[in-house]
């Protein structure tokens, strides 16, 4: 009886450890922890020094054909806002009474453009623009607001270094959980 009874009690306890392991995964007993290529999928973002950008790498002039196809209708044939927000102009107006916010006035580092665009655009397909594609479309942006050339090409390296006119007008070391 003995024998038993120290099986049933191992039993029990080995039982009780895979609840416990499983109830800590998943606090209503359902599911599964994520495989690492199912995060991998998710983990796209781009850190604004450029950590995480692809490779690859996109022209103005592809960057022009692709606007014209994904982004006028919402953005305008130039950038010039619609539906979608206005892309371009406002330089000079942020310390105004009537900022004008858009990449080239407002937007602070040029790696997250390419971010933004890689994850919400086009609005009604996010996440559909390959990543040369997402490139192209960031270097024709930036181009449109005179920060780069017509016969750029951007790479994780050329877009990391493009310095954006607002770079220096945020306010990050008055919170503690900003670091530079």
């Amino acid at each position: 009886m003995r024998w038993r009874e120290s099986c049933g009690v191992a039993v029990a306890i080995a039982l009780g450890a895979f609840a416990s392991e499983a109830q800590a995964q998943s606090p209503y007993g359902i599911g599964r922890p994520a495989t690492a290529a199912e995060i991998a999928g998710w983990n796209i973002d781009v850190g604004r020094d450029g950590r995480n950008l692809p490779k690859g790498g996109g022209s103005v002039s592809h960057g022009r054909e692709v606007f014209a196809q994904q982004c006028a209708s919402c953005h305008g044939d130039k950038g010039e806002g619609g539906l979608g927000d206005r892309l371009v102009g406002g330089q000079g107006t942020i310390g105004t009474a009537r900022p004008i916010r858009t990449v080239g006035s407002y937007w602070p580092y040029a790696p997250t453009l390419f971010d933004y665009i890689r994850r919400a655009m086009p609005q009604n397909a996010p996440q559909s623009l390959s990543d040369e594609d997402v490139y192209a479309v960031s270097a024709y942006i930036l181009n449109l607001n005179g920060l780069v050339g017509a016969d750029a090409t951007l790479d994780a390296k050329s877009l990391s270094a493009v310095k954006m006119p607002n770079r220096d007008s945020f306010v990050g070391d008055a919170r503690p959980d900003v670091k530079k």
